[in-house]
């Protein structure tokens, strides 16, 4: 029987089981998918029971694929923000309100201008409070659910719901905690200040642990539920955003790592806090005590894409993902002059706005389904691009990126990113797992099946790498300052679409 670490990670669209032998091999994964509803423009909710029962398939299929292991413990990872609201009995009160959710606008505002405004909320946190952040959607229940909130035990992220699920423990760690907009990144506790100013009550947020703690073990009735064993230990984990970095080898200084899931993900491992001078650029705690995580965190990229596979659906025929970079290969770099902004779900960075839209821009007759496509997957390197801008003015600097994520895939994306970026981007094996990989590599440097971060970062080899080609970057450039324009032109249309889609919905 071989000995395994287990990540579970619970996505915003599916739920990915990892098992990882002691040699840093990749046994087996699987994943379970689950639905969001989007009841009221600009809401995104899941039901949290989806979760559960995506991850016992997940687990099993996992379990069953490797055949005779031993689980030493579980690391856990998932999409970060989304308020997981439980009563008294730690049964969710409300459908879970996710990141990409944008109703709490008002509430963000309140709640920086409460802290003494952005340079006061700044220096408490590190962070500003973004739209989509925990705390922004805590205020928003307090003030529109009253019923719910008058309830309320413990707010919990997704997976720190998970936690409880498998062990009875309400806990969470530094990382999605940073991710609240309510937790002192710096000295990695919660602001108590700012929560105390917001008007809402720190007995609400769960106990906070270091990311290689272990935060409880798998008890009897959850063993049951998940075929495992009980007793197995289970690991803080870390938010997905920051946790997958460790997988794709992007644990030190002097590294990039972009992220092509739902989300697009530029992120730099540092080893102080350096602040971002107007919060555009989010400042986490990393998985590793000593260090910090940088990102830009764009809430449209691989979800582009799938929207437009979806937009081009007739009945149930669409054309699959291959068939869609297949295509852009077709078309030319700067897709024959077409730009696409790719704000679907209003943006976070570099454009903290949930008012933002995407569009098409140059649009002519002469372009066809190849450029549109291309222009697709441009768009969402333009917005990396920006976010490497910031991140250049804050002193970040980088020699190489390492690509993960579903559209890691993609040998044409990679090169997108590296010509424009205009340095490698190189693949890891096991990098297109996730944050799976990362929570279960996690897990073995917390039971010391590997002596540290670094060394865990280390046992996944290079898989592939592009280089960047000067004659297509100088095109890209070209391209992106006309891109760069775009939004400050557009933002005030973007307002008043915003409240023409919103007539009748009540928003």
């Amino acid at each position: 029987m071989r000995a395994a670490l287990l990540g579970i990670d619970l996505g915003t669209s599916a739920c990915k089981a990892l098992l990882l032998s002691a040699e840093g091999q990749v046994l087996a994964s699987a994943s379970a998918a689950y639905s969001i509803s989007q009841p009221r423009e600009r809401w995104v909710e899941q039901d949290p029971a989806a979760w559960v029962a995506a991850a016992r398939q997940a687990v099993a299929s996992a379990l069953q694929s490797a055949g005779a292991v031993q689980v030493l413990g579980i690391g856990l990872s998932g999409q970060m923000h989304g308020l997981t609201a439980l009563d008294a009995q730690c049964r969710p009160l409300r459908d879970a309100i996710l990141w990409n959710d944008q109703r709490n606008q008002a509430q963000a505002a309140q709640i920086t201008e409460a802290a003494g405004g952005l340079p006061a909320l700044l220096a408490q946190t590190g962070n500003r409070m973004l739209v989509g952040y925990t705390g922004g959607k805590l205020l928003w229940m307090q003030q529109h659910e009253p019923q719910h909130y008058a309830r309320l035990r413990v707010a919990l992220n997704p997976k720190d719901y998970l936690r409880y699920v498998l062990t009875g423990e309400l806990a969470t760690e530094v990382t999605d905690a940073s991710g609240t907009g309510l937790f002192n990144v710096r000295e990695r506790r919660w602001a108590t200040e700012v929560i105390r100013a917001a008007g809402l009550d720190s007995s609400h947020f769960p106990a906070c642990h270091e990311s290689q703690v272990i935060t409880g073990q798998v008890h009897a009735q959850a063993a049951a539920l998940f075929g495992l064993a009980p007793g197995i230990a289970v690991i803080g984990g870390g938010g997905d955003s920051v946790i997958q970095s460790l997988g794709a080898g992007v644990v030190a200084p002097g590294a990039l790592q972009t992220t092509i899931g739902t989300a697009g993900i530029l992120a730099a491992a540092l080893d102080r806090p350096l602040p971002s001078a107007d919060g555009r650029i989010q400042l986490f705690c990393n998985v590793d005590p000593g260090r910090w995580h940088a990102m830009g965190v764009s809430l449209n990229a691989g979800g582009a894409l799938a929207w437009f596979r979806s937009a081009l659906q007739i009945g149930d025929t669409a054309p699959g993902f291959e068939d869609i970079i297949a295509a852009a290969a077709q078309s030319l770099p700067g897709a024959r002059g077409l730009l696409f902004l790719p704000y679907l779900y209003g943006e976070r960075c570099p454009h903290p706005d949930p008012s933002a839209r995407a569009a098409f821009i140059g649009l002519s007759a002469r372009h066809g389904f190849a450029d549109l496509a291309r222009s697709v997957l441009e768009g969402v390197v333009h917005s990396l691009y920006d976010m490497r801008s910031l991140m250049s003015a804050m002193g970040v600097a980088s020699d190489w990126v390492s690509s993960s994520g579903g559209g890691a895939r993609a040998a044409l994306w990679r090169q997108i990113q590296a010509d424009m970026l205009g340095c490698d981007v190189l693949t890891r094996q096991g990098a297109a797992e996730g944050a799976a990989l990362g929570a279960a590599l996690l897990a073995g440097v917390s039971l010391q099946v590997w002596p540290d971060i670094d060394h865990a970062a280390g046992l996944m080899p290079e898989l592939t790498r592009e280089r960047p080609d000067p004659a297509r970057g100088a095109l890209y450039r070209e391209a992106h300052a006309i891109y760069q324009g775009l939004y400050a032109t557009l933002a005030e249309s973007f307002q008043q679409l915003g409240v023409i889609a919103s007539t009748g919905e009540g928003a």
